[in-house]
């Protein structure tokens, strides 16, 4: 069985992001938000999808992907018999005015390589998930495409109506396509696609300069790192789990999620990967977003909410055809109904270095304790409730050790708060919660394989465990974190070096897929216990199940290396950077932790 990949480079700016197959073509890219019906989605189904594409006019033609080096800019280099050519595709981004520049903005720039080369374009733009196909109008040296909310243009210095009638071109010289909504191009095509694509450089090479990284597997990194960065949508600080919808976990499993959101839980490990890396201003962007969710916010937060705070995320599905004919294709998800309780502690950790770490001035956040003491109470109010857990089971409900950690990990960031602002209350409140959460997860320990077990009374083994070392609330060199390690290694671990979430069946029956960050978690705890050598081993391994260009998805077939699950997946990039992280600690202090 040959091993299945997704054939897509993503570009982005903060504003938008799209997936660029290998065939030239946007399969996927949704305006004006992360969250937004898809303008062109192929990816989930090749006729109600639309197209974007500039292929050869010859059936026989390859193509290579790479991305312009520290860049979110991504080339396309195709070759035919008539000649080579360059796609250079790329979102602009960059400060201007005092601010950032990121418009609904698709710059394509064409270039002859060698030869001849003659191309078809295609732009086949849809609107409402393929149920609308927008009004096509030409002008002097543009298209109109009528009927969206807003207008959707393509400036171009090809032929019109070459374009329109999807006749041949020869490639003679570079070529221009920028594609916008709402505000049109209003200015000269070449000089500023050239000038707008010089500063979208700078800007990411700066901002990867910018970074604090050892020489530990520096590249991955950097990539990882690029990649995170477009999943927070920067007008509100919203970060996304993914950019894309429906694609499956295992072929045929029905696992098929809407990920365009924003979790609490995701959003802790991204932004502890931010500052792992030196960069602090998706945490400050971040903190806008939390503060707006908690006004509004009278009982208890959700798991996710929209990127612009939106607390019902109504599930429902499309008649599409499905990536590779999996369905149901979602759009929203059922899960901003559950009961998800580890999210109180991760949004007291998540902001934690917002009220200690003397680079911000914490003074501007004494404002916030209110929300830290609102959060502490509901930490309290929640101690004997059962919920989800962190992989939203539908159809139950348990005592998790995972939810209990976060309840201790949380009141632990939360004494430290208190202490730093001299708030006695909020260190008193935190410390007996520390306490009884301690208790709580001590029920899930099973002496006799001497592991602590997915839940309260369960015997299931669950991989979010790991995450006891990695907390520090096992002494990371005792030898009950090297036996409880050994345990999890023995049930969850498969002989290809992945990390199974688990083995029972739940809503869907057993998985059929190993769960990528998993596996960079048990990196981290090989770490944590001293087995540096395998870490690294581990780690090293890990890196051969990207794609083409070092992007990764969610899941991975253990057997055949196959990527599957939504893509890519700000999860797997979020464990390869802390994983690459606290191994380089490691190697440079041999006492860290």
């Amino acid at each position: 069985m040959s091993r299945h990949t997704y054939d897509y480079g993503l570009i982005g700016n903060c504003s938008y992001q799209a997936h660029i197959h290998k065939n030239t073509n946007i399969e996927w890219m949704c305006w004006p938000r992360f969250d937004s019906s898809f303008i062109f989605g192929a990816m989930l189904d090749d006729e109600l999808g639309g197209e974007f594409s500039i292929k050869p006019t010859e059936a026989d033609w390859s193509t290579e992907q790479f991305y312009i080096e520290n860049t979110n800019i991504l080339c396309t280099d195709v070759s035919s018999a008539g000649g080579r050519y360059r796609i250079t595709d790329f979102a602009p981004r960059f400060h201007n005015y005092e601010r950032y520049y990121k418009p609904l903005m698709l710059i394509r720039k064409i270039e002859p390589l060698e030869g001849e080369p003659t191309v078809i374009v295609n732009c086949k733009p849809v609107g409402n998930y393929g149920k609308l196909n927008p009004e096509q109008y030409e002008a002097s040296n543009h298209i109109e495409y009528l009927g969206l909310e807003k207008e959707l243009r393509l400036t171009t210095n090809f032929s019109i109506s070459y374009i329109v009638e999807k006749r041949s071109i020869v490639l003679n010289e570079p070529k221009y396509l920028v594609l916008t909504y709402g505000a049109p191009l209003e200015a000269p095509l070449q000089s500023t696609c050239e000038a707008f694509l010089d500063r979208t450089k700078l800007y990411w090479q700066g901002w990867v300069k910018n970074m604090s990284v050892s020489n530990f597997h520096q590249e991955a990194i950097n990539r990882s790192a690029l990649v995170l960065k477009i999943h927070q949508y920067e007008d509100t600080g919203a970060i996304i789990a993914a950019g894309s919808t429906s694609l499956p976990e295992a072929p045929g499993s029905g696992r098929n999620w809407d990920y365009r959101y924003c979790w609490m839980r995701d959003t802790y490990y991204t932004l502890t990967a931010f500052n792992n890396i030196g960069h602090f201003e998706e945490l400050e962007n971040y903190f806008n977003y939390i503060v707006n969710i908690s006004v509004k916010t009278e009982d208890r937060f959700q798991p996710l909410y929209g990127i612009t705070g939106k607390e019902h995320l109504v599930e429902e599905i499309l008649p599409l055809k499905g990536y590779k004919g999996n369905t149901p294709v979602r759009v929203g998800n059922q899960a901003y109904t559950h009961i998800q309780n580890d999210v109180y502690g991760q949004i007291l950790l998540t902001l934690l270095p917002l009220f200690i770490d003397s680079r911000f001035i914490n003074r501007e956040r004494s404002e916030s304790l209110k929300m830290i003491r609102q959060i502490l109470e509901r930490i309290e109010s929640l101690m004997e409730e059962p919920d989800a857990g962190l992989w939203e089971f539908r159809t139950l409900s348990q005592f998790h050790c995972y939810t209990y950690l976060f309840h201790w990990a949380g009141s632990q960031a939360a004494i430290k708060i208190g202490k730093a602002f001299s708030d006695q209350k909020i260190v008193e409140q935190a410390t007996r919660l520390a306490k009884r959460a301690s208790e709580k997860i001590e029920e899930c320990y099973d002496p006799e394989r001497k592991v602590y077990t997915q839940a309260i009374g369960s015997p299931n083994l669950d991989a979010s465990n790991l995450q006891l070392i990695l907390m520090n609330y096992l002494e990371p060199g005792s030898a009950m974190a090297a036996d409880h390690l050994k345990a999890m290694e023995h049930e969850l671990k498969s002989k290809e070096g992945l990390f199974y979430r688990y083995l029972h069946k739940d809503d869907f029956g057993a998985p059929e897929t190993t769960f990528l960050i998993c596996a960079f978690w048990h990196v981290e705890a090989l770490t944590s216990v001293g087995r540096i050598d395998e870490a690294i081993e581990a780690f090293e391994n890990l890196l051969k199940y990207s794609n083409h260009l070092g992007l990764l998805s969610e899941d991975v077939e253990a057997k055949t290396g196959s990527m599957w699950g939504n893509f890519p997946q700000a999860y797997s990039h979020v464990g390869l950077v802390n994983a690459a992280y606290r191994i380089s600690r490691k190697l440079d202090r041999p006492n860290f932790i």
